[in-house]
């Protein structure tokens, strides 16, 4: 059989009715290939499917509606215009199919907890995304075949966050992905689906995730994510002037990075792909030719520019135990129990003999049960609105000219990689 090529496509780049016309040109190119290609929620959907998920929650049905009605009108606005206007389209009868589905859960009663009817609800972005790639594709000669991705990849039932069972999974991909019946799968990223018939999320950019197990699964050559970006930057553009472009980043790079938060891809990408030595490549969907970055294995540690990475809405915590006990093994496995059972993502942690400081994101939901737990053992002191910057390969001139005079709330230094938490600017 032909290799197989695993493509990713992000909300950026399917954001529009052009936007998923440059994606027909980029994939038109490749179409006598093998590929798998793994498409996101239309650019904001994600964000906006929160906001009525959250008005759900709080019975506020006004604000649940029109939200609803402008996420609708903009998936058909743009599926319309892809068809050339014709509204009597089998496209458009499928869309409103799937959006008198989301509908019909807003009729009941959300009794069974935020995670689960999180992945319920925000799913629908990818589902309506892939619905409308997939028929356009189709419709202008480009023949594919759309795959729901909750057939083929089997998770828990940990919402927001499914684990994968890779054995399960792996036999299913093999039945769906049919190279002998098609060339070209069209599928959802980020979504997966539980034995017992629900949807799962897979993290907050969780669609490289996807791409990477997919990969992993069907042992493709390689992986390609498409991006708005020339490739894997040395820092984010939006908010550091000087950044540029890394040619080749090593795995255990990628995963220190994707660690300390950088969002040029999922931190769980890298692991299936490193497993198996499959090669990712991060490409501009807006200059397809250009060379972009290769993420791969390397035997010898590669030199690397400063790499900044900045994660906002962070929150300080430092945790005393009430009876003035040493912070040592007991205390610990309570305090990181207690982060598990409430899902809190832990960025940075610091211990003294009679404290512990954490380093999370504001995860409002998550964060206030937590800490509510926590006051029962704990005196609980912390500071929110802050950030915490990571540079890898850093050098005095650039902690200086980051850092400079600015209030340092905690900081860390190894060999390699100095990270501060710091007040917003």
């Amino acid at each position: 059989m032909n290799p197989i090529h695993v493509f990713k496509f992000g909300g950026a780049s399917v954001k529009s009715a052009d936007a998923i016309r440059n994606l027909a040109t980029i994939v038109k190119r490749y179409s006598t290939k093998n590929l798998v290609i793994v498409v996101s929620a239309m650019a904001k959907t994600t964000n906006a499917l929160e906001e009525v998920l959250m008005h759900w929650m709080n019975g506020d049905f006004t604000a649940l509606e029109k939200k609803l009605n402008e996420i609708e009108q903009f998936h058909i606005s743009a599926a319309v215009e892809l068809v050339d206007g014709n509204k009597n389209h089998v496209l458009i009868a499928e869309l409103q199919t799937l959006f008198t589905q989301l509908k019909n859960q807003f009729s009941q009663v959300p009794s069974k907890g935020y995670d689960y009817h999180y992945d319920q609800v925000v799913s629908f972005g990818e589902l309506l995304s892939t619905r409308i790639v997939s028929h356009y594709l189709n419709y202008i000669g480009i023949a594919n075949s759309l795959i729901d991705a909750r057939r083929c990849l089997r998770s828990d039932t940990s919402y927001r966050e499914g684990v994968i069972d890779e054995t399960t999974s792996s036999y299913l991909c093999q039945r769906e992905f049919d190279f002998t019946s098609a060339n070209i799968f069209l599928t959802q990223g980020f979504i997966a689906g539980t034995e017992v018939g629900t949807t799962t999320t897979l993290g907050r950019e969780g669609s490289d995730y996807t791409a990477a197990i997919l990969a992993n699964l069907l042992d493709a050559q390689d992986v390609t994510i498409w991006k708005d970006v020339a490739g894997v930057l040395s820092a984010d553009p939006k908010i550091f002037s000087n950044a540029v472009k890394l040619d080749f980043v090593s795995y255990q790079e990628a995963i220190e990075l994707a660690y300390c938060g950088a969002q040029i891809i999922h931190p769980k990408t890298i692991k299936p792909l490193q497993n198996k030595k499959i090669p990712l490549y991060v490409k501009s969907f807006v200059e397809p030719d250009a060379p972009g970055s290769t993420i791969a294995h390397s035997d010898t540690p590669v030199k690397l520019p400063p790499v900044l990475v900045l994660k906002r809405n962070q929150v300080l915590i430092t945790l005393t135990p009430r009876d003035f006990s040493f912070v040592i093994e007991d205390c610990l496995s309570k305090i990181f129990a207690l982060l598990y059972k409430h899902r809190v993502k832990v960025n940075m942690v610091h211990n003294s003999a009679i404290s512990f400081t954490v380093c999370v994101d504001d995860d409002k939901l998550r964060l206030s049960q937590a800490l509510e737990d926590m006051k029962t053992d704990f005196v609980v002191r912390y500071n929110s609105h802050l950030e915490l910057l990571t540079i890898r390969h850093y050098t005095p001139e650039v902690i200086e000219n980051l850092v400079g005079n600015r209030v340092v709330y905690l900081q860390q230094r190894t060999r390699s990689t100095s990270r501060f938490v710091m007040d917003r600017q």
